[in-house]
């Protein structure tokens, strides 16, 4: 049902572009035929606004992937850097916080491990609305800080790294298999903020899937029973999106592509000394204004990405029809 709604709302929305398209392709031939020139800057203006209705209507049908319209699991991991990396780390949850207001999705931190001098080591959060993973997944990888670090006495420039990594929220529909003999489940005193209750009893929880070693904690609710749940909940996205990375690995395999799970593969490189440059290394999109970046400005970057996988689909299956 859910995705019935939002292929209704796809349709609705490219059959109220072509009317406006057609409103438009008739205005602009009046205005021609009476040679109004007011008219005529009128439908240029509303040409433009058209134009980039068309262009996110065109983004949207690029999120056709299985879970692309379901809520999605961020989870932010402080690297090599020290204090530099866990700031860095807390500088980039305050960029998608940001970009996820702007593009009017909820979130809720569902877990977050603090700094011992400033930042934070870890942090997950939910972002809740239309497409929420299909707009995020694009983020998923290393991101490199270039600065003058607060934390040097001799403000020297540091290079810090975090990896982001993001994961849809599955559903009771949707079966992964966990076998509960490979979890181990930890209880634990929570130690983020949160009500008294929070942080005076043994409600926080940790469950490891112990053949890949992946874990998932939550401590933000004060019910034990709770956090257990949407840790668990937290598991399964993770599991899933470990698989599918297997997958997407195994296909770039196939086609000859280079393969490489280093550390050191970074997706964006963030600038602000001795200029200031973001730069996306997949698409080699860039930008100078580094300040509206960091404030949630990353559409562009999305937008850029999302475009050149659609090629790259396009390539593929020009390959396939050609050999068949």
């Amino acid at each position: 049902m859910r995705r019935l709604t939002r292929l209704r709302e796809d349709v609705n929305r490219w059959q109220a572009l072509a009317r406006q398209h057609r409103d438009l392709q008739e205005l602009l031939e009046l205005a021609q035929a009476e040679k109004d020139d007011t008219m005529l800057a009128e439908v240029a203006v509303e040409s433009g606004q058209l134009v980039q209705e068309v262009e996110q209507a065109e983004l949207r049908l690029m999120l056709s992937g299985e879970y692309d319209d379901h809520d999605a699991l961020l989870s932010i991991h402080a690297g090599a850097g020290g204090t530099d990396a866990q700031d860095w780390a807390e500088v980039l949850l305050r960029m998608y916080l940001r970009w996820a207001e702007r593009r009017g999705f909820e979130t809720e931190i569902l877990e977050i491990l603090s700094g011992e001098e400033a930042g934070i080591k870890t942090v997950t959060a939910e972002l809740r609305g239309p497409y929420a993973y299909g707009y995020a997944h694009p983020e998923a990888g290393v991101h490199r800080l270039v600065r003058l670090s607060p934390f040097d006495a001799a403000h020297r420039r540091h290079t810090s790294f975090a990896l982001v990594e993001v994961s849809p929220v599955l559903d009771d529909s949707i079966d992964i298999s966990i076998d509960p003999n490979d979890l181990r489940i930890d209880i634990f005193r929570s130690a983020g903020h949160g009500g008294q209750s929070v942080n005076t009893t043994d409600s926080a929880v940790r469950i490891t899937h112990i053949p890949t070693g992946i874990t998932a904690s939550c401590q933000n609710e004060r019910s034990q029973l709770r956090n257990r749940e949407i840790a668990m909940r937290v598991l399964r996205s993770r599991l899933y999106e470990l698989e599918k990375r297997k997958q997407d690995e195994e296909r770039a395999r196939l086609r000859g592509e280079h393969i490489s799970a280093e550390w050191g593969n970074q997706i964006r490189s963030y600038v602000l000394h001795p200029y200031n440059l973001v730069k996306d290394l997949r698409t080699a999109y860039e930008t100078g204004n580094t300040g509206a970046v960091l404030d949630g400005d990353i559409d562009p970057f999305i937008d850029a990405y999302l475009r050149s996988r659609m090629g790259e689909k396009t390539k593929d299956e020009r390959t396939r029809n050609q050999a068949g």
